[in-house]
């Protein structure tokens, strides 16, 4: 890495991270419910769980805000990963069928498990996330084992196409399709400690892992032919980033649903700061990911209080100016 570059990356981290310290502060200090500043720094500092504006700000605000940041981190950075992979600017998460089977998984769980609590809806969305995968590769595996990005384009639409189909047929045919709706809008408000606990843990190992993996991607980025002459196992290392993918997708799709424009947009806009490294997009778009999160948050909260407004309509309007600007410098980086 040049060092224009690392100081480039240095700087936006800490940008980056002052953005979130002072969004994650408002988060926790506004909401749909009014507590005097002073209530929430005691709250925060010295909790009396009698007192019921502390308990807000401890069993909602406080998981509600560090989900938002696992969940905006998670989804930038896997949609980085997945645009370096198969070289395609409007790459995400979503080519994989991860949204589409953890919104399946979600559809079943509603119909024939309706009292399922919420922490069980994690675990299934996951694990729909996962089976969706799956079932991008064994179309992949059926006349070659190649990981071709264009046959992974082509199959995960398939599958997230085939998979939301069943989601509508279900939701129609058990009346469930607000429910539904809504969920897929996005939503963190439904994040406690608990699914937190269950999540959370997967979503860093995740996040660890993409940075570890960083230099990789910006090899196969390069393209295969590149990405062999400098030594890359390419196969293996796609495979492994797209592992990585799951785990952050999966685990962010789970928490708060298939948000939108957070995996597309935000490698777009750090990569206009930092350039096309890997090694500095990835950890950028984690601090950029959990900032427009948090931001977003805020807005569904007050916007339309004391109501909920969904996260993935607040952050598509956000998100759309923010992508119209940037998706113009798309060529530059990925020439």
């Amino acid at each position: 890495m040049k060092a224009g570059g690392h100081r480039k990356r240095i700087w936006f981290l800490l940008a980056g991270s002052a953005a979130v310290i002072i969004a994650a502060a408002l988060s926790v200090l506004y909401g749909s419910t009014g507590i005097p500043a002073k209530q929430v720094l005691e709250a925060v500092l010295h909790p009396d769980m009698a007192n019921r504006q502390h308990i807000v700000i401890q069993e909602l605000r406080i998981p509600r805000t560090l989900g938002c940041m696992l969940v905006g981190a998670s989804f930038a950075s896997a949609g980085a990963i997945m645009q370096g992979v198969t070289r395609n600017p409007l790459a995400d998460s979503g080519l994989l069928g991860i949204n589409a089977g953890a919104s399946f998984a979600l559809a079943l769980c509603l119909a024939f498990l309706p009292g399922l609590g919420f922490t069980g809806v994690v675990g299934f969305s996951f694990l729909g996330a996962a089976a969706a995968m799956t079932a991008v590769y064994g179309l992949m595996s059926l006349k070659r084992r190649k990981t071709d990005p264009v046959r992974l384009v082509l199959a995960g639409s398939a599958v997230s196409i085939f998979l939301s189909s069943l989601s509508q047929g279900v939701s129609i045919f058990y009346n469930i399709g607000y429910d539904l709706t809504f969920w897929t809008a996005g939503g963190v408000a439904g994040i406690r400690t608990r699914q937190l606990q269950l999540a959370g843990p997967v979503i860093l190992a995740g996040l660890l892992a993409a940075l570890a993996l960083s230099g990789r991607v910006s090899m196969l980025s390069l393209g295969e032919d590149a990405a062999r002459g400098l030594g890359l196992r390419v196969e293996r290392s796609r495979l492994l980033c797209l592992f990585v993918v799951l785990l952050l997708a999966g685990g962010a799709v789970a928490l708060a649903g298939p948000v939108a424009f957070v995996g597309l947009m935000v490698p777009h806009v750090v990569r206009f700061f930092v350039g096309s490294d890997y090694r500095s997009i990835i950890p950028c778009t984690m601090a950029a990911g959990a900032f427009f999160m948090l931001a977003a948050d805020i807005v569904s909260r007050v916007v339309n209080a004391p109501g909920e407004t969904p996260i993935g309509l607040v952050f598509a309007v956000i998100g759309v100016p923010f992508f119209i600007w940037t998706a113009r410098k798309e060529g530059k980086a990925f020439d």
